[in-house]
């Protein structure tokens, strides 16, 4: 049996965190997680406003205090002065993981050229990784997923939990192929 997984996803809008919209992030976050895992998840999800200090807050909640492996952000991730999501998880950053942010960037250089005002970030903070995703719901399957001339980030991101101490992460190869050197590949779960 697959080890289980607690994901915190968060959605930073002020507009659906006010009601002015239906929130479009948590539902793609989910779908697209739960057709790519195999393990069993725990979603923890949070819908809040773009401000700095509750973002930063709702990741250490996230994190510390709900013990979630992996947290994933969606919105405000952009040049704008309201978005301010890659700094708020920086503030809250025991280490900064570069190549994320850069494949993120150049996945979606495939689609607009406006990727390269893309600000994403991901951290690790204590034994989980927390990653900032686009704001858009086809923006986030193709930055996890890829596509045939760019890697998707998620098939990376099982390895990167193993090294940090967190549960082994089984995907579904037809949604997105985790990689893992050899040496650290375990036999698929029964069942």
């Amino acid at each position: 049996m697959s080890d289980p997984v607690r994901i915190g996803i968060v959605s930073i809008s002020d507009r659906a965190s006010s009601g002015v919209y239906e929130d479009k992030g948590l539902p793609a976050l989910k779908d697209w997680l739960g057709a790519a895992l195999l393990n069993p998840v725990e979603f923890l999800p949070r819908l809040i406003p773009d401000e700095q200090a509750g973002i930063s807050q709702a990741l250490i909640d996230l994190v510390d205090a709900e013990h979630c492996d992996l947290v994933l952000t969606t919105g405000g991730t952009g040049p704008a002065p309201r978005d301010v999501t890659p700094e708020a998880t920086l503030a809250v950053a025991d280490r900064v993981m570069p190549g994320f942010g850069e494949q993120m960037r150049q996945i979606s250089l495939r689609f607009v050229p406006t990727a390269i005002l893309s600000c994403q970030v991901a951290v690790i903070r204590g034994r989980a990784l927390i990653i900032n995703l686009p704001g858009q719901p086809k923006a986030i399957a193709e930055t996890l997923a890829g596509h045939e001339k760019a890697g998707g980030i998620f098939a990376a991101v099982p390895y990167c939990l193993d090294l940090i101490g967190g549960p082994y992460l089984e995907t579904r190869d037809e949604v997105c192929k985790a990689f893992r050197p050899k040496s650290a590949q375990r036999p698929p779960a029964a069942g």
